[in-house]
């Protein structure tokens, strides 16, 4: 039996379609469910779709963090504060009294991005200065204090450019907003999450993984070994008895 319904001031669409499904799990007989059509099968496509293409981001900017850092130890340090930038995210949305509708979670796909790039400013100075010499601790410390300025100006451009959304009006205003509160709340937020908590990611996992300068120190050394054996072939004991001419 098809139905039709109008939202009621202050609720979305994904708040009416929760409340049917509460609904109709004590009222419809077993065997009955409800099929969405128009704008609520649109929804629940699109929300599918973009978890889907969340996943897959997460997954290409490991892969492409690891490629560049030739090492995942840096990777994963750059990704831990992914959790908390996202939380920053909801956090804010909460506050503003917005939804996690297609457009935020469009937002939450591009603060993944900018918190990679914050990460990237402070792990890989963090990871030069290592190869300079610096201790875990005094590396990601001097790097802290060195990559603060671009860090903070990154955040404040992108928070200003997004301020114009959330004060938007008029038609699509609400779109508008819920990709704004992202970039404004969720981003100011995860920044200031990413200075705290990248450092202490660095302290604890760093120290499982080698700077490039050793694994350079160790291919050469292995190279001279092997060039040293064909240089003289016969220093090694033979695993077999030789007979003597």
């Amino acid at each position: 039996m098809p139905l039709t319904a109008t939202l009621e001031p202050g609720n979305d669409l994904r708040q009416a379609m929760d409340s049917m499904e509460e609904l109709a799990a004590t009222l419809l007989l077993a065997g009955m469910g409800i099929h969405y059509v128009g704008e609520a099968a649109t929804l629940n496509e699109t929300a599918s779709g973009v978890a889907i293409t969340f996943g897959f981001a997460l997954v290409v900017v490991l892969l492409v963090l690891a490629a560049q850092f030739e090492s995942f130890i840096s990777a994963i340090i750059i990704m831990v504060t992914v959790p908390f930038g996202l939380a920053a995210a909801v956090f804010a949305i909460v506050l503003s009294g917005g939804s996690l509708n297609i457009y935020s979670q469009i937002g939450l796909v591009m603060l993944v991005g900018i918190m990679a790039k914050n990460g990237i400013l402070i792990v890989e100075f963090a990871n030069q200065l290592r190869e300079q010499g610096y201790r875990v601790k005094d590396a990601i410390r001097e790097a802290c204090r060195i990559r603060l300025r671009p860090v903070v100006m990154t955040m404040i451009a992108t928070v200003v450019g997004g301020v114009p959304l959330v004060l938007s009006g008029g038609p699509g205003s609400e779109a508008r907003q819920a990709l704004g509160w992202i970039v404004v709340g969720g981003l100011g937020l995860a920044t200031i999450i990413t200075l705290f908590v990248t450092p202490v990611a660095f302290l604890m996992l760093a120290r499982f993984g080698k700077t490039r300068s050793a694994e350079a120190d160790r291919l050469q050394a292995e190279l001279a070994h092997v060039a040293g054996e064909n240089e003289y072939p016969g220093r090694h004991d033979h695993p077999y008895p030789v007979a003597a001419e």
